[in-house]
């Protein structure tokens, strides 16, 4: 171990374990709400007969440390006694200097401990070789169970895929969505919603029932207008000073992520032109992404460098990519993707917006990028592609999120504005009355409650208007509730 001492270890995991004094101390880091993927994960480390690590990824402050206190505490109320089970941050400045196996040697030499040990190593990807000595674990320890979590997700996907196919599942963990945000504040306006209301069903009803069923989320509309400009960060979300949370967001997200987690995960050269580079899509957020362009207003950066440092940015949880997707007979433009940062408040905070809630402009921006960080969270781990569609004769002519899966595409065009109506040349009004296009639902995204039912064009597919919140409530809903939209 170098010139850390044992000791200094012992501290360091006595610090992290309060519990294996007090039991009771586990509440203080744990909340009562429960995301979807405490429920994964549970169930991935509790299976009766197919053994798996459990790997949690996502950006920082997204709650993945909080998931695996909820685990520690469910553990603790089902009998684990609780010196059987270890939290340990590879983010420590003292655990980073030591191995593995010098952490688990010296937790285990601290306590009679008998039966299976759960081990929750968080941020894992700060510890050398982290992916082998987690397969050394697996093939050897049959009596460890192990959580871990990590910011860079692709580099822990490629590394699992190397080492541990067979051995872990990799569960990614978004920001809230607008569902999840409404029950961790446990809003008592809350609509009471069915189970068996689904998105993809509200086309059959009429327009008094659609009134009536979007009528219900009213009181949660200036709660909705909080969500789109704070995010989906669980601690930010909880805060009572919005201000400080944007800048929170800013510092811990946005800048230690740029200036700390990139620099020390991928080999960048030249880190202020990353910042730039992250500044530059920040404002050209949900647009169209032009390499050559971008490369000529960044300082003249080729274009592979630029490719690869929206890799790095994307690996790091920052921003989602969109690609093109052909929908029936249009030709459709090629090769250039959609860039969306991952949570639209991380980009009011890195633009420092102020009040953008009268801007329709940055609203028609947070709000597609919101509609499509939910779509891309609903859909993580089925076959679905998830892209845009522009007809490549007439770039004017956009689809804003293209869905498409064995038997099913579905159509999003967001218009978070006053005025949403479509004319019979908009590209939704022609994919949905092109028989070889075979889309089975379409939705064009509102901003009014009222703004609602079947456009009036005669399209093959009705064309359904639903505002924003109800959308992206239902959509998290389902998503929480492990059922189809």
């Amino acid at each position: 171990m170098a010139f850390i001492s044992e000791e200094q270890v012992i501290r360091v995991l006595q610090q992290y374990n309060p519990w294996w004094r007090n039991p009771k101390t586990i509440r203080e880091h744990s909340r009562p709400q429960k995301r979807f993927a405490y429920h994964e994960a549970m169930n991935v480390i509790s299976h009766p007969s197919i053994r798996r690590f459990a790997l949690l990824s996502g950006a920082r402050r997204v709650g993945k440390t909080t998931i695996m206190y909820q685990m520690m505490e469910s553990l603790m109320e089902h009998g684990i006694p609780p010196v059987n089970i270890l939290y340990v941050s590879f983010d420590n400045p003292i655990i980073k200097l030591v191995t593995i196996d010098d952490v688990i040697n010296i937790y285990e030499s601290l306590y009679p401990i008998q039966g299976k040990r759960y081990l929750f190593f968080d941020e894992v990807q700060y510890t050398d070789n982290w992916e082998l000595w987690m397969k050394v674990l697996y093939d050897t320890r049959e009596n460890i169970k192990l959580v871990s979590t990590g910011s860079a997700s692709p580099i822990l996907e490629k590394r699992t895929a190397d080492s541990g196919a067979g051995r872990w599942t990799i569960l990614k963990v978004p920001t809230l969505s607008f569902y999840e945000y409404c029950e961790l504040l446990q809003l008592a306006d809350r609509p009471v919603i069915s189970s068996a209301v689904k998105l993809i069903n509200l086309v059959n009803l009429t327009k008094a029932e659609l009134f009536d069923l979007f009528n219900r989320f009213s009181p949660l509309k200036r709660h909705f207008n909080r969500y789109l400009t704070i995010g989906g960060f669980p601690e930010l979300v909880l805060s009572d000073d919005d201000a400080y949370a944007q800048r929170i967001l800013r510092e811990d997200v946005a800048d230690k992520v740029i200036k700390r987690d990139v620099l020390s995960l991928f080999s960048v050269r030249n880190p202020l032109l990353l910042e730039k580079l992250f500044l530059y899509l920040c404002i050209n957020s949900s647009e169209i992404f032009n390499a050559q362009k971008a490369s000529k207003e960044l300082e003249n950066i080729s274009v592979i460098t630029l490719e690869n440092y929206i890799g790095f940015l994307e690996n790091s949880n920052l921003i989602y990519r969109s690609n093109p997707i052909n929908v029936g007979s249009k030709g459709a433009l090629k090769g250039r993707p959609k860039i969306y940062i991952a949570d639209a408040a991380i980009r009011n905070a890195v633009l420092m917006k102020g009040d953008v809630l009268a801007d329709e402009k940055e609203m028609g921006i947070i709000a597609e990028t919101t509609v499509f960080k939910h779509i891309i969270s609903f859909y993580q781990g089925s076959s679905a592609r998830i892209g845009y569609f522009r007809k490549l004769k007439d770039n004017q002519k956009e689809v804003d999120i293209v869905i498409e899966l064995p038997m099913e595409k579905i159509l999003c065009e967001v218009k978070y504005r006053n005025d949403t109506s479509l004319s019979t040349s908009d590209a939704i009004v022609e994919l949905s009355s092109d028989d070889k296009a075979k889309v089975t639902n379409a939705f064009l995204i509102t901003k009014r409650l009222t703004d609602c039912g079947i456009c009036k064009h005669k399209t093959h597919t009705p064309i359904l208007k639903i505002p924003a919140l109800p959308f992206l409530y239902l959509l998290g809903k389902a998503e929480a509730e492990g059922l189809d939209s």
